[in-house]
């Protein structure tokens, strides 16, 4: 689908000159995304309203090009790449907080609202968004409700699914529709909001939504505990959640993952240990100072060798750092990484904290093992580099033994990055064949001429291109 100079001129008529790019250097900054690959598309636009990107979808279908939503890029499995070139339209412009509704606890704002923002704004009325990606400094709203972004709070409060009420939508063929709610029920018909949270783009570009907001916490109390076995750390895990007790957050850190952000930031973490819980309470000051004492006597007993909460904000932002540090500092053990973030049931974590050891033995490359523990939710980063072909054959056995055992423990091979293209030729490990079809059905329902971010989700072989082909190797 080459998109002719006529076109190009009408896309230029519907969002302005300006915001109409097609010079190459102005292509490339929009060709990559955060998982390093790189897709030059056609042109860039910026839209400002509804009716503009109705428009551009519309001609799109006239046309016959293909047209791929994005927020800030930040996605970690491609979902924001021109695979097989088109226009990507960016919704930066869409960034306007329309209204906090303090008597109702919603929300009205655009998707392309940095989520960080959004956290200061509804804190400053006292209010709550609970969704937390680790991004949430940069990344926007509609990349979040694209891949239904969930964070370290979701094992308290839930994902990002859990505070969407109602949305704005412009169809893959220019219609713009208005679905689910404003209010705290609602059953009539089809649950169309929830079937669009999670779509990565493919059924629809967001354009406003309403969201769920909560009374903020009083306070928020963090600690940190030291552990000499990974696997001590992993039950320490099931047996809070088995306690009563549902902490805000639970993140787990391996030895490597301690080393390298000590390494980073040099704020003294025990760099001798196998493991470190970082868990944070909430809730009224006397509910949460009683909680996270309780939490420390929990690790405590289950073999802690060292616990530390927090006395000051200045304590506690040096615990947050650690974790938020490592994804720069990663890089440290290898030139390149596999990012994946497999979920299992609570409790077969200290199973799957063994096979990840394991398949780190076997392999021979650096694993390095953090993520979000309360909820079952690790991020497993292979460390490789990826010039080396024994590397990459490594990674993906790696990657494949990942998969197979998370899926064999009840879990899931993606919590929070979606399937993109970087998982695309794993579906089927984990969803059916008949259920495959079934989701490819309603794509087709949403978008018969199939023009909306094409090649994400499902496997498609002829979207490497000579360009992309060698990045995907690992994959």
């Amino acid at each position: 689908m080459t998109l002719s100079k006529k076109t190009f001129r009408r896309l230029r008529e519907i969002v302005g000159k300006k915001n109409c790019l097609r010079d190459k250097e102005d292509l490339a900054c929009y060709a990559y995304d955060a998982t390093g690959l790189t897709y030059m598309p056609d042109a860039v636009l910026f839209p400002e309203n509804t009716a503009e990107v109705s428009s551009i979808l519309t001609l799109a279908n006239r046309d016959g090009f293909f047209v791929i939503p994005r927020g800030a890029g930040s996605g970690m499995t491609g979902g924001s790449l021109a695979v097989k070139q088109g226009v990507i339209v960016v919704m930066t412009r869409f960034n306007r907080i329309i209204q906090i509704d303090k008597d109702n606890l919603v929300a009205h704002v655009e998707p392309g609202v940095v989520t960080a923002s959004l956290h200061n704004a509804v804190e400053k009325e006292g209010l709550f968004y609970p969704p937390d990606p680790a991004s949430f400094d940069f990344c926007t709203l509609g990349g979040n409700m694209a891949e239904c972004s969930g964070g370290p709070r979701a094992v308290k409060y839930g994902v990002t699914r859990d505070y969407v009420l109602g949305l704005e939508i412009v169809l893959p063929t220019g219609e713009i529709i208005n679905i689910g709610v404003q209010t705290a029920k609602g059953v009539v018909g089809y649950d169309l909001t929830r079937l669009l949270i999670g779509s990565e783009g493919t059924l629809g570009i967001i354009t406003k939504m309403v969201l769920r907001l909560l009374p903020l916490p009083e306070t928020v109390r963090i600690m940190k505990a030291a552990f000499s076995e990974m696997e001590t750390a992993a039950a320490t895990v099931s047996a809070i959640m088995n306690h009563g007790i549902i902490p805000r957050s639970i993140e787990y850190m391996d030895n490597a993952s301690i080393r390298c952000a000590e390494g980073y930031l040099k704020t003294g973490l025990p760099v001798k240990a196998a493991a470190l819980l970082i868990i944070e309470a909430d809730g009224k000051q006397e509910d949460a100072d009683r909680s996270i004492k309780e939490l420390g006597a929990i690790c405590r007993s289950m073999g802690a060798v060292d616990i530390q909460i927090a006395k000051n904000n200045e304590e506690s932002e040096n615990i947050r750092k650690a974790r938020k540090a490592l994804s720069p500092a990663l890089f440290e053990y290898g030139p390149d990484k596999i990012n994946e973030d497999i979920v299992v049931p609570k409790s077969r974590i200290p199973d799957m904290v063994k096979k990840i050891k394991e398949i780190k033995i076997e392999t021979g490359l650096t694993i390095v093992s953090f993520g979000h523990a309360g909820d079952g939710n690790i991020h497993v980063n292979v460390m490789l580099d990826k010039k080396n072909i024994e590397d990459v054959r490594k990674a993906e056995y790696a990657v494949n033994a990942l998969f197979d055992y998370a899926l064999e423990l009840g879990g899931t091979i993606s919590g929070e990055h979606g399937i993109g293209i970087t998982k695309s030729n794993y579906l089927e490990k984990e969803i059916g064949l008949v259920e495959t079809a079934l989701m490819k059905k309603i794509k087709n329902i949403f978008d018969p001429k199939g023009i909306l971010n094409p090649g994400k989700i499902f496997y498609e072989p002829d979207i490497l291109t000579a360009e992309s082909a060698e990045e995907l190797l690992e994959f």
